[in-house]
């Protein structure tokens, strides 16, 4: 017997309505609207919180075909609002997944909606920006909930509902057994993707998860050799407690930061930023490294930048510029041993071309202690 198919709207805050098929969570859901260009990796962003109450139009036409799997989610509960998608694939093939996308989605209160035509979707939020949208049953009044939507205001304490809420560790974990000297680093949880830890751990780290709101005194009580600050949703400037605590660890120890760690390291030296159209979300963006000359392919997922003119007589200068918008895509200060990207570096599935990042922080935190060792020999 054949099921029957529940019908779904998507209203754009312009009056604009998508009639699609529904999959996933059947709450209706008040969403910011953005596209993500990616081929493949619809689980990590799924489970990327720094999509926090956004709703993804996936560009690929079939999302759902590898199901998913237990060991690639970036977080233990995801916090995306909606996915869409033009074919939504319920039958997964592939040996390694565990549950249907829809599945996930059902559980995590994500709602979907696909055959819609997602290329005319992506290419109005191409041209009029991102937008709110609503993601509602198909017997939904559409003025009545249009009226909703043009009232809603999106929510901008997202940073602290996705962090930790305790410190752990993660990575190596040193007994008196190993002698071998592991670089500590404190990571600062803004929303952070699993990817980061896993690629820190196998390079040898050990590793302090905090808080989003940790103090920079308590960050030094931990004694860390690095300090790291995470990707994450939301608008930088609404994350004031973080700015303040890298203020005030500038100069401590080496500092490294990912997406929104970027922007509040450049905030924390006096930068600004500001939102783009529709900001960056897929897999081949291509980024020039000023520094080495050469061209990056690179994972972004961000709606703010920080402004280019806004560096001058901070300390920091641009490393990385994106060669689509000649957007800033990194910064760094030497004197401070600090710096920051923009783009995913640590990105799975995605392309590989900046994980050398990881190995750059590091070698920072050897120089550094090289340089204090010389120092207390010549005292």
């Amino acid at each position: 017997m054949e099921m029957t198919v529940k019908k779904r709207k998507l209203i754009l805050e312009d009056g604009s309505v998508y009639l699609g098929e529904a999959f996933g969570s059947e709450t209706d859901k008040m969403v910011e609207l953005v596209f993500n260009t990616s081929m493949v990796g619809y689980q990590e962003i799924l489970s990327d919180p720094s999509y926090t109450g956004q709703a993804v139009v996936m560009t690929y036409p079939l999302i759902g075909n590898y199901g998913m799997c237990e060991d690639d989610y970036e977080t233990l509960i995801p916090s995306m609002s909606g996915l869409i998608v033009r074919e939504y694939c319920d039958e997964p093939s592939n040996f390694r997944s565990a549950n249907t996308l829809s599945q996930i989605m059902k559980t995590y209160d994500i709602a979907g909606i696909s055959k819609i035509d997602t290329r005319k979707l992506a290419r109005h939020i191409r041209d009029f920006g991102s937008c709110k949208a609503y993601l509602v049953s198909e017997d939904s009044d559409t003025d009545k909930a249009l009226e909703r939507l043009k009232a809603w205001k999106p929510d901008p304490d997202v940073v602290s509902k996705v962090s930790t809420g305790n410190i752990y560790k993660a990575g190596m974990l040193v007994d008196n057994t190993n002698k071998q000297k592991y670089k500590h680093i404190v990571a600062i949880d803004c929303g952070m993707k699993k990817n980061i830890l896993r690629e820190l751990s196998k390079r040898g780290c050990s590793i302090t998860v905090v808080p989003w709101d940790t103090s920079a005194d308590a960050i030094k009580e931990l004694c860390p050799d690095g300090l790291f600050i995470s990707n994450g949703p939301g608008d930088p400037q609404d994350v004031k407690q973080t700015i303040e605590t890298v203020k005030n660890m500038i100069g401590y120890c080496p500092i490294f930061g990912i997406c929104l760690g970027h922007q509040i390291i450049s905030l924390a030296y006096g930068a600004k930023t500001y939102k783009l159209k529709f900001g960056h979300r897929g897999g081949n963006h291509p980024v020039k490294n000023l520094y080495k000359d050469r061209i990056e392919i690179t994972s972004q997922n961000h709606s703010y930048a920080v402004d280019d003119e806004s560096l001058k007589g901070t300390g920091l200068e641009a490393t990385h510029i994106n060669l689509l918008d000649n957007t800033v895509e990194g910064v760094a200060c030497k004197k401070d041993r600090v710096f920051s990207v923009q783009y995913h570096p640590e990105s799975a599935p995605g392309p590989q071309d900046s994980s050398y990042l990881f190995d750059e922080f590091l070698k920072m935190i050897d120089d550094k202690n090289a340089n204090s060792k010389e120092v207390v020999k010549n005292a």
